[in-house]
């Protein structure tokens, strides 16, 4: 694995935008990572996509800071979450702050509260989506990974970084999504995972048509969509 530092540096399209968002927080004083889907695709060298920025600290009040550098006057937050979105150009920003989640048994929608890095971490759908990036001075290019997601991308494996029954029962639509990621990249679903969406299934009742069809349509876009309906 190349360095990572070297990874985001070579990433010619966003790599000054990640810059300018580390350097936005070295003048805040907070620690600013890149997450997700974004750290996922940069391992798998694979078309990188919108952008998850992950903040410790007042992410909306970041969002809005990074815009101004940006010459973005909209800034759209979402203040129940503490995240807000950055249009930018044909690319979108989304910025978190760093979180913990409960959930109630009819809703998939969390009730959230500060967190640090690692928390946060722990409490996304998979451990492939579970990794950050720092963007700071101090922090550039520095993996942190405490979910073993690395580990899983190598083995072509998806696995929940907390119990799987937990992890689809909050969120009903990760079931949907795993599907959908074992479909996209070729993938194992680790079996305590397989066997846990099976338990869960009648939880779907709670995602509304439209989440559901998306993923059904992501899932028709794959090179193989056969692979995610023999899964379904």
């Amino acid at each position: 694995m190349a360095n990572i530092a070297s990874l985001i540096q070579d990433d010619e399209l966003r790599y000054p935008l990640l810059k300018l968002a580390g350097e936005t927080g070295d003048k805040a004083d907070v620690d600013v990572y890149v997450v997700g889907g974004y750290v996922r695709d940069l391992m798998m060298n694979r078309e990188l996509s919108d952008m998850d920025i992950m903040v410790v600290g007042d992410g909306i009040q970041f969002a809005r800071r990074l815009a101004k550098r940006l010459g973005v006057k909209k800034v759209v937050p979402f203040e129940e979450f503490g995240t807000a979105m950055i249009p930018c150009d044909d690319l979108e920003i989304e910025v978190a702050t760093a979180r913990a989640e409960t959930y109630q048994q009819d809703s998939r929608k969390p009730q959230v509260s500060a967190s640090g890095l690692e928390e946060d971490l722990m409490r996304r759908d998979f451990t492939i989506n579970a990794m950050a990036i720092g963007l700071g001075k101090a922090k550039l290019g520095d993996l942190h990974d405490p979910c073993g997601g690395l580990r899983d991308l190598q083995n072509q494996i998806l696995r929940t970084p907390l119990d799987p029954d937990t992890t689809f029962s909050d969120d009903p639509l990760r079931m949907m999504r795993a599907i959908r990621f074992a479909t996209q990249l070729d993938f194992q679903i680790a079996l305590p995972s397989l066997q846990a969406i099976t338990e869960n299934k009648d939880r779907l009742k709670i995602v509304s048509n439209e989440r559901i069809l998306d993923e059904l349509n992501k899932i028709m876009l794959c090179k193989k969509p056969s692979v995610g309906f023999s899964l379904l």
